[in-house]
Formats: structure tokens, sequence, C-alpha cells
């Protein structure tokens, strides 16, 4: 039961540090050249370097200080469930997953909201 509570545990610890890896990465810009591969890609986003670099800043900083919140956020309830049974574990352990995916997707519409009162529709700085 430890074994799969520390597995449980690692998985639900994978989407913030993931979103705090990338945003960190993300804050100073991104990948250099707009690309379709790796990056916040969007239609938006992709228009020029400067609409590149702004999403990749706005959502890097959300991100980076989203994940550092849920580290702990995501350990806690796991706390919890220490030494309980593989379903309780479980169950716990979705939830959380779940419920990390609002704070990861989230910032997504709200970088591109920033991005359309940033620049007009060509890309081009208000």
């Amino acid at each position: 039961m430890i074994v799969f509570w520390a597995f449980m545990l690692i998985i639900d610890l994978v989407i913030p540090l993931s979103i705090t890896g990338f945003g960190k990465v993300f804050m100073k810009g991104g990948p250099e050249e707009v690309n379709a591969l790796f990056g916040f890609r969007t239609a938006m986003s992709m228009k020029n370097k400067d609409t590149w670099e702004f999403a990749h800043k706005y959502c890097g900083r959300i991100w980076y200080k989203t994940g550092l919140i849920l580290l702990p956020v995501s350990v806690i309830p796991l706390l919890f469930v220490f030494n309980k049974d593989i379903t309780t574990v479980a169950i716990v352990g979705l939830i959380v997953m779940f419920v990390q995916l609002i704070p990861m997707l989230l910032p997504i519409a709200v970088t591109e909201a920033a991005l359309k009162k940033t620049f007009d529709e060509n890309g081009v700085r208000r």
C-alpha cells in the first residue's frame, strides 16, 4: 500500500513540477523562433516574434507561480490517505490530478485574452 501511495504522490507531482518548469522556461521568452512544435502555440501567439514572446512570458509567470502553489496543495490531500487502502488512495490521487487540470489549462485562456487586449488581430501592439 505504501508503494502505491508513493507512486500516486509522484504522479500527482508531475503537473505542478511540469508547469513550474515550463513556466520558468517560458518566462525567459520560450523558444527563440516561432514554431509549430514546441511552445505556447495558438493562432494569436504565432502571429509574429512580439506576440510569441509576450505569450510565453505572460503564461510563464502564471504557470510558474501556479506550479509553486500546487506543489504543497497536491501533497496535502495525499497525506490524509497515507497508509489507507489502494482504492481510497487512487480516488484521492485522481481527484487531485483532475483539480490540477484547472490551474494548468486556465492560464491558456487568460493569456489569449491578454494577447487580444495587447495586440490587434494582425499582431500589432495597440
